[in-house]
Order: structure tokens, then C-alpha cells, then sequence
């Protein structure tokens, strides 16, 4: 299995070479991959491998996800088996191992799970303080409206968001139809966008305060009581810091940035049920 795996990743890394410097010869001067980790049978040192490989590129920003195993919503994955998978505690440190291979390398660690080198943009925006998270992550794009293009892509307005159809046979019947090929939508209060605000915050630094986005919202406090709990619970297990309202992921913390963020989310006990593990 071992063999397999890294004789693959070994055989693809002229394509991805040739790939690389085609696009920067034609002017593109910023490259990101995408890389995941907790795939089946994958293992600490298949993901550092890889990286191995990756980093000799040179690309200016790399996206590392987590495979989310949802047969649920995608049928295709009840061919993978369960025991093939790795358990939470080898996905963190998967995780982990990478973003330490990455640091000493040079990537700059950028949120929860992007890496940009230090003159990329994307470092720039977080060591600025403007940097943002949509559906593909975490972005320098400070536009209000996202247009998602093709089946099951997500666009996003001020008023709210809408999914195109997941299935491709529905989005091209309703393209040729002369329609628009949205299957389902959801209207934002400003309840939603400011507690939107919150965890976008939390996400890109780490940080936020809450009481001056409430004033800045015009929103009762009142609205994220159900939070504090939590967080006072986290806060004991050095996750962490609070201070008048001020709420600091620790470095500790980082990895766990999506459990602080679901505090403030009304309905994410009910999504957790139904999505991927948060780490």
C-alpha cells in the first residue's frame, strides 16, 4: 500500500512541474494547490512526502483540507470502508505534521488551514488585518457579491446565499432552458450578518470583539449569550482568553478555531450532525 501511494505521488510530480512552469511563463504569478490529509490509508509519512514534493515548486499558496467522508451526501464514498480511514486523533496529527513541515519551509500559516509565502498577498492581507473567508477559503476579495458558476456552486449577496443545483443533469436542463439553475436559497437577517461578522473574525485572526461588533451592528449582546458557556469551558482548557467581551483563540487553540466559532452559531449542533468532523 505504501509503495503504491508514494510511487504515485512520485509519477505525477512532472506533471504538476510542467503544469507549474507553464502557467508562470504565461504570467501567472501566483500558484495555489489544494492538498488534503485523513484520505483513506493515507498515513503521517505519505503527507509529509507529499509536501516534500509539493514544496520543490515553489507555489505561492497552499490550501490543506481535510477529507470530509460524507457517504451520506455522496454515495461514491460507501465504496471506501471505514477501517480505511484514519481516526480523529491521526487526522490532527496529520494535520499537524504538515503545518509544521510547512513552517520550517517557509510557508507563512494563514488561518485555520491555508499557508502563503511571505510576499504572496494573502500575507500580506493577514499581517494586515484584512483578510477574509469565503466558500473556496480564506481570500484577499473584499467584494460583497460571490457569483458561483457551475453545479452545486454557493453565491453570496448581502441579502443572502443561493446553491445552484448539485446535480449536473438539473443545472444544464435548467441552463438551456434559459433559467436560473438555483435549487435552494437562504435570506440573511442581520442577526445572521452579525454573527457572520463574529466568526469570520475568528477565523482569520484568531481574535475578535464582540461587543464593539454588536455597537458597530447595532445588536443586543443579549443575542450571543448562549456563547459564553462554552467559551468559559474552552477558556479553562487553555483554548481560549477572554476579556470584556474580547474573545483570543490561543495558539493551542488554532486547530480547534471551528468548535469556538460553532459557540456563537445557533444552529451548529444541528449541522455537525449532518456535515464533517471539525478537525
Amino acid at each position: 500500500r505504501d509503495k503504491h501511494v508514494t510511487g504515485v505521488q512520485t509519477c505525477a510530480l512532472p506533471i504538476f512541474q510542467w503544469a507549474v512552469t507553464a502557467l508562470r511563463e504565461q504570467g501567472v504569478t501566483s500558484i495555489n494547490l489544494d492538498l488534503m490529509y485523513g484520505l483513506p490509508l493515507q498515513t503521517i509519512e505519505h503527507v509529509v512526502t507529499t509536501l516534500g514534493l509539493v514544496t520543490t515548486l515553489k507555489p505561492e499558496r497552499i490550501a490543506l483540507f481535510g477529507y470530509a467522508h460524507v457517504p451520506w451526501m455522496k454515495p461514491h464514498q460507501k465504496l471506501i470502508r471505514d477501517s480505511d480511514l484514519p481516526g480523529a486523533e491521526v487526522r490532527f496529527a496529520q494535520s499537524q505534521a504538515a503545518s509544521r513541515y510547512l513552517a520550517m519551509k517557509g510557508w507563512r500559516a494563514i488561518g485555520l488551514d491555508h499557508f502563503a509565502l511571505p510576499h504572496d498577498s494573502l500575507a500580506a492581507a493577514d499581517r494586515a488585518g484584512r483578510l477574509h473567508r469565503n466558500f473556496q477559503g480564506y481570500t484577499t476579495d473584499e467584494a460583497e457579491v460571490l457569483i458561483g458558476l457551475g453545479a452545486s456552486a454557493i453565491s453570496h449577496a448581502p441579502g443572502g446565499f443561493a446553491q445552484n443545483h448539485t446535480v449536473e443533469r438539473d443545472w444544464r436542463a435548467a441552463v438551456q432552458q434559459g433559467e436560473l439553475p438555483v435549487a435552494r436559497g437562504v435570506a440573511l437577517t442581520a442577526r445572521d450578518a452579525f454573527i457572520g461578522e463574529i466568526i469570520e473574525r475568528l477565523m482569520c485572526d484568531f481574535a475578535v470583539d464582540v461587543p464593539a461588533l454588536a455597537l458597530r451592528h447595532g445588536r443586543d449582546m443579549a443575542e450571543v449569550a448562549g456563547a459564553w458557556p462554552l467559551l468559559r469551558r474552552f477558556g479553562e482548557d487553555g483554548l481560549v482568553a477572554i476579556e470584556n467581551g474580547r474573545v483570543a483563540v490561543t495558539p493551542l487553540g488554532r486547530p480547534f478555531v471551528r468548535a469556538v466559532c460553532a459557540t456563537f452559531d445557533p444552529d451548529a449542533a444541528r449541522i455537525q450532525q449532518r456535515h464533517a468532523r471539525v478537525v
